[in-house]
């Protein structure tokens, strides 16, 4: 029995072949120029300047400074987003296997036990009841369909793109991740610095008020030097209220970033405590944008597309379904298993789609998808190269910027400096010291804000390039 089954198996098998109706993938030309943006806004790139694409440096070679590591470690291991991300993965690899899981027949076995009693009064046998008795042990593949025109294989394609794309996605959840944590761990240490600054002034502010105070006292300073000297400490007050208040809100933010409370020793009390990330080379070709895991994602969802119309196309071929049976039956429990008990059914069945309006619709609205998606992969791409072209920008102009507030820091401290020895030997009135004084301040904010986002763009650099998804 086995022996005359068996061959048709497989027959039917290698019929079915490989082949599917999907269109021939070609990756699209990416929509937007092959190199980085130039001009005065961005740093020119030294000639045959080399160096390796940003994804494939890992975030601990970027970030040196061992605090930070362990910081973004720990974020690695208990942020929520990251988490569910990674599950994401599991869900999808198991879709994919169900849906490769349909290629194959489902063979299963079963056994029946019936007995059966009929009355004497509708036996066919005058005047005696009738007792039936039957069991039977049975193997089979109910309903396999024969993936002659590759319909299976196409969603099978399909679910394999989208388990792909939801690993891209999660490294994508990653990078983001690693770049957002250092960014926040970069701002709390530029707060704290600031909120330094701000108790440093009024330590300072205190001292220049209690010695007008009693110059007031004496008659040697007017009231309006008294007041003005008041509006600086009060300002310094209110900095240090409000840098106490930003650094609890960054440190909030970190927290919910790692997942958990970050220990207060991972913590750094101002920015020149942190060392900083490496620079990196963007090369010379836009084309390393295609690395991108949000662009790989997109490209998986265009591939996934292409398979779907390949099922659409196949759907308007036959379709042959294979129902088949092998087993034993025997009225009595001792013979199940002799001679001559043997049983098999092979049932064929083709389905031939003769006039449904639908398929041609649907095949219709899958290819429109496909253009649909080809668009969105065409923007994730365009905003990539924005996104990457704003940080070189910026790249390219933040040392220029960080040498000029600093020669404006030196300058506004000589000019203190300076005002302040003329209204101590009674030359001119506070208001010079005043305003020196402010500018100094303002030029020490700045100068902390200069080098925070001069930190912050290193590590954006690297994340719009797609680095920080390794290890």
């Amino acid at each position: 029995m086995i022996r005359n089954v068996l061959p048709i198996f497989i027959v039917i098998i290698s019929m079915a072949g490989c082949a599917t109706m999907s269109p021939d993938y070609k990756r699209p030309a990416p929509p937007v120029p092959a190199e980085w943006p130039t001009g005065p806004a961005y740093k020119e790139a030294a000639a045959g300047e080399t160096g390796p694409v940003a994804a494939d440096i890992g975030w601990r070679e970027l970030y040196v400074d061992k605090k930070l590591q362990k910081v973004i470690s720990l974020a690695l291991d208990n942020n929520r987003d990251l988490r569910a991300a990674t599950l994401n993965i599991e869900k999808a690899r198991a879709l994919y296997r169900i849906q490769r899981a349909e290629l194959f027949p489902a063979v299963n076995a079963s056994g029946v036990w019936t007995e059966q009693r009929i009355p004497a009064d509708i036996s066919t046998e005058a005047g005696e009841a009738m007792n039936f008795k039957q069991r039977s042990v049975n193997a089979g593949v109910s309903s396999w369909e024969l993936d002659f025109f590759g319909r299976i294989r196409s969603l099978k394609d399909k679910a394999l793109e989208q388990y792909l794309g939801t690993e891209q996605a999660r490294n994508g959840v990653q990078i983001s991740l690693v770049a957002e944590v250092a960014n926040v761990y970069l701002t709390l240490a530029a707060d704290r610095e600031n909120l330094k600054l701000a108790k440093s002034t009024l330590e300072a502010q205190q001292d220049t008020y209690k010695l007008i105070l009693r110059r007031y006292e004496v008659g040697a300073s007017s009231e309006l030097d008294l007041r003005q000297a008041q509006t600086r400490l009060d300002a310094a007050r209110v900095d240090i209220a409000r840098y106490i208040r930003q650094a609890a809100l960054d440190e909030n933010a970190l927290n919910l970033l790692v997942g958990s409370s970050v220990p207060v020793e991972l913590l750094s009390s101002e920015l020149n405590a942190v060392a900083a990330p490496k620079d990196i080379s963007p090369g010379l070709s836009s084309e390393a944008l295609l690395r991108r895991p949000d662009i790989l994602q997109a490209e998986h969802g265009l591939k996934a597309a292409n398979a779907n119309i390949g099922a659409a196309r196949a759907a308007l071929f036959p379709r042959i379904a294979l129902t088949t049976n092998i087993g034993t039956t025997s009225n009595d429990l001792s013979g199940l298993f002799k001679a001559g008990s043997n049983t098999w059914i092979f049932v064929p069945q083709v389905t031939m789609p003769i006039f449904d309006a639908r398929l041609w619709s649907a095949l219709d609205a899958i290819k429109v998808e496909r253009e649909i998606v080809l668009t969105q992969y065409e923007k994730v791409i365009q905003a990539a190269f924005r996104e990457v072209a704003d940080t070189l920008a910026q790249r390219g102009t933040v040392e220029n910027q960080m040498k000029a507030q600093e020669s404006l820091f030196q300058a506004s401290s000589d000019a203190y400096r300076l005002s302040n020895a003329r209204y101590t030997k009674g030359i001119d009135s506070y208001l010079p010291v005043l305003d020196a004084q402010r500018s100094m301040y303002s030029a020490q904010q700045g100068l902390i804000a200069v080098r925070l986002a001069r930190l912050t763009n290193l590590a954006t650099l690297y994340k719009v390039l797609g680095g920080g998804a390794g290890k």
